[in-house]
């Protein structure tokens, strides 16, 4: 026992335990077993190649030959010219001078009559609502409804002034729906609203003719030939700095580019109700003026609605010569057309025949 005990010491002092005690714990004496924490369950992610989405279809391109065509046009004729063919259902555009803010004229009449449309969409008019003229509501110039206005004024409607104004491109008719809409902050405040782009709309007709002829509008100048008179009372040097201000930086400048853009907008519906587009269009389709422009360059089985513009003349120049339209091809196809001489001292037949070839080129590269 004794030698046990000391071979007991020897290990303990070498680190070892003694033989006596090892296996021999008690169980009472025993540290619990730890119990390791549950593991979630694994999960496995399987990598499934996603394949790219596919490109998109390529954007059609606008056909060589009518981007030769209308740029050929154009330098042949020189001068402030803007031109710009947008194709409504390919969504390409050639234009030339496409951004160049030239004078409208009566062009402008496009986006009063959106505004009064837009007001009747909004419920604010109605195309049968009464409107008066009066002799303080004549303009000048071009204006036949100046007829029918007696003393006691003459009532009529908002369709019938619209329709005047855009097939007849009636000044005092305009501006009386002008007037109705509340002027021509309204009209631009539609033009900022549609993001219509480079289009500008003048204080009216009565100031924009003044001032383009350096004079101060008079009422009493809407009688008769009373304005062209004191225009000519006017020294030279006069007429020439306000006609020259006018081209330079017009009130009622727009692009080319723009108006096509806008005319197509308004044909696939983005600008109006689908009943005022309908109404504008068709209306535009029965216009009376510029026979000898877009008109007379549309082949038959075509459609053409558009608007006309000329500017004042001074000593062979002329502020202002332009069409733009919606031409229609007979398999329902459609361009947006703006063509715009700003100022040119070429003759009347052939600004008339640039305009006319623009619409022939379009046709003739139709597919």
């Amino acid at each position: 026992m004794e030698r046990f005990t000391r071979l007991q010491r020897a290990m303990m002092l070498a680190g070892l335990a003694p033989l006596g005690v090892v296996g021999c714990v008690p169980a009472a004496q025993q540290p619990a077993p730890r119990l390791s924490a549950a593991l979630p369950a694994p999960t496995y992610r399987v990598a499934v190649p996603v394949p790219p989405p596919p490109p998109p279809p390529p954007r059609a391109l606008a056909p060589t030959a009518l981007v030769t065509t209308i740029n050929g046009l154009a330098d042949a004729f020189g001068g402030r010219v803007g031109i710009a063919v947008k194709s409504i259902d390919d969504d390409w555009m050639v234009a030339k001078n496409g951004e160049l803010a030239l004078p409208q004229q009566s062009v402008s009449k496009l986006w009063v009559a959106m505004t009064t449309l837009d007001a009747l969409d909004k419920g604010r008019i109605s195309l049968d609502q009464s409107v008066t003229i009066t002799r303080s509501d004549l303009t000048l110039f071009h204006q036949p409804i100046a007829a029918l206005v007696k003393d006691g004024g003459y009532t009529t409607t908002v369709r019938d002034l619209l329709q005047r104004a855009m097939t007849r491109s009636d000044n005092t008719a305009n501006d009386r729906l002008l007037k109705l809409v509340g002027g021509p902050a309204s009209v631009n405040a539609f033009i900022a609203d549609r993001n219509l782009g480079n289009i500008k709309f003048g204080p009216g007709e009565r100031l924009l003719q003044a001032g383009t002829a350096g004079l101060q509008w008079k009422q009493d100048m809407a009688m008769g030939r009373a304005f062209e008179a004191a225009r000519a009372r006017l020294p030279r040097d006069v007429r020439r700095a306000a006609f020259d201000g006018y081209v330079a930086n017009p009130p009622d400048g727009a692009g080319a580019a723009a108006i096509a853009n806008a005319l197509a907008r308004l044909q696939r519906g983005d600008l109006l109700s689908p009943a005022s587009t309908r109404w504008l269009i068709s209306t535009m389709e029965s216009s009376k003026t510029g026979r000898a422009r877009l008109k007379a360059g549309t082949p038959a089985g075509w459609s053409l609605g558009h608007k006309t513009g000329t500017g004042q003349d001074f000593f062979g120049r002329t502020a202002g010569f332009n069409d733009i339209g919606i031409l229609t091809a007979p398999n329902g196809k459609s361009y947006a057309i703006a063509v715009l001489i700003g100022d040119t001292s070429r003759p009347v037949p052939q600004r008339q025949e640039l305009i006319q070839n623009v619409a022939a080129a379009v046709a003739a590269n139709h597919r």
